[in-house]
């Protein structure tokens, strides 16, 4: 079930959080920066993660870190591969195929509830009327509640009911 809210994702209380990024991604901008200064060691994990498996757009990898944090990186943008190289835009397809990776990850991982923004919406310059249909083709049917954080609102915790 989708629930939309409004606050900082970061203060949610969900089993796991989501966001898009592209393989390899410095992790400098938007949400990932600020999972990257949290949680260090996903940012190094997810990095050796890409250079061993090479992930192409439209896959999931999920960290676990410590106190049972979960983080799911949504591979929504091209490029990151080239030293220097900025991460390009994200795609439809590419957040389609993320999406459908990540209801397979929320099975497989038995998530109690999940949370994501808009994903793809910033960095990723995509427009939220076209993405927000795919999270509700994609996630809609977990048996879990997914809650979207339509707005952001710094240090601001959201009402997840």
């Amino acid at each position: 079930m989708i629930k939309k809210v409004e606050g900082d994702i970061l203060l949610t209380s969900t089993h796991a959080i989501a966001h898009g990024i592209a393989a390899n991604d410095p992790m400098d901008q938007g949400l990932a920066k600020s999972l990257h200064e949290r949680f260090p060691a996903m940012h190094k994990d997810f990095h050796h993660w890409c250079h061993q498996q090479h992930p192409e757009p439209g896959e999931a990898w999920m960290w676990g870190g410590a106190k049972g944090t979960r983080v799911v990186n949504l591979i929504t943008q091209e490029g990151g591969y080239d030293r220097g190289s900025r991460p390009g835009p994200a795609s439809l397809k590419n957040v389609s195929n993320a999406l459908k990776s990540l209801a397979k990850v929320a099975k497989k991982e038995s998530f109690t509830s999940l949370a994501l923004p808009r994903v793809a919406t910033g960095v990723g310059g995509l427009n939220w009327e076209e993405v927000e249909p795919l999270i509700e083709k994609h996630l809609g049917e977990l048996d879990i509640p997914v809650y979207v954080y339509e707005t952001f609102r710094a240090g601001v915790k959201a009402i997840e009911e």
